[in-house]
């Protein structure tokens, strides 16, 4: 049992010591639990310490425990009705604000760098970035398709997004030393093993 939990706890350290505290995801009235459940696992797992949820006119969907419960256990989650709480909350934290967009001012994903602090709006699965949210953006990115069909599932682009993030950002040297002061590092680990 000892061994156990000291390889347990030694994984907690090992995978808190990669976290992403500057990089987030905002879910915008996205409906479908098991998109949302599926952009949570991506989140775990490329990092991410945290998403925002923007849900203004729907209701947060009910997640099935079993495919949701330990990515959400370990990506805490932020919750906004409001695009001045959203904005106020990311900008003074110093993240730059992107959203997912087809529109003319919309760049490829490549062009931007994300090793700076970033949070990038993903749309719902109907009409994708809410227009409400236009004046607080910072820029808008596309993944760029080569295909007959040109959008991807929203679980999927949230994933090749984090996958770029995680790309420049391994390169960068960011996932080979704690992101957190050490005493919040600290705090955060004991609260891990405490879950």
């Amino acid at each position: 049992m000892r061994q156990i939990t000291s390889r347990r706890q030694e994984k907690l350290a090992k995978v808190l010591a990669q976290r992403q505290p500057d990089l987030t995801l905002v879910l915008a009235n996205i409906h479908d639990p098991h998109n949302v459940s599926a952009i949570y696992r991506s989140a775990d797992a490329f990092g991410v310490t945290g998403i925002h949820l923007y849900y203004t006119d729907t209701a947060f969907p009910t997640l099935g425990r079993k495919c949701s419960a330990s990515a959400r256990k370990w990506v805490e989650t932020y919750r906004h009705s409001s695009k001045e709480s959203l904005a106020e909350t990311l900008h003074s934290q110093g993240f730059s604000i992107l959203a997912t967009s087809c529109s003319a001012a919309s760049r490829p994903l490549g062009d931007y760098d994300l090793t700076k602090p970033t949070a990038i709006v993903m749309g719902n699965e109907h009409s994708g970035v809410p227009e409400s949210l236009n004046d607080i953006v910072d820029g808008e990115l596309y993944i760029p398709m080569y295909g007959m069909i040109q959008s991807f599932n929203v679980s999927v682009a949230a994933a090749l997004i984090l996958y770029e993030a995680a790309r420049q950002r391994a390169l960068a040297g960011m996932y080979d030393a704690p992101r957190y002061a050490p005493d919040e590092y600290a705090a955060r680990l004991a609260a891990w093993i405490e879950k």
